[in-house]
């Protein structure tokens, strides 16, 4: 099965080598018929703290790296 990519913006850099990224989807309400956004935070391996609160990032998922990290970043 092929890994997910997602992309989001980063919310948190403070923890050493990991940042948390918000992931926004959107979707049609199948009752409703009203675009709902929905977001949910991914903390992400960030090996070279090079990534800042504010940037748009893209994270693909990969081996468990501690207990809540299971997505790193793949490019900016």
């Amino acid at each position: 099965m092929p890994k997910r990519i997602l992309q989001g913006t980063v919310i948190s850099d403070a923890n050493a080598q990991t940042i948390t990224v918000s992931v926004e989807r959107r979707f049609t309400h199948p009752v409703l018929k009203k675009t709902i956004r929905k977001s949910k935070k991914y903390r992400a391996h960030d090996a070279n703290n090079i990534f800042k609160v504010g940037d748009t990032v893209r994270i693909i998922e990969c081996a468990p790296r501690s207990k809540t990290k299971r997505w790193e970043v793949l490019e900016a």
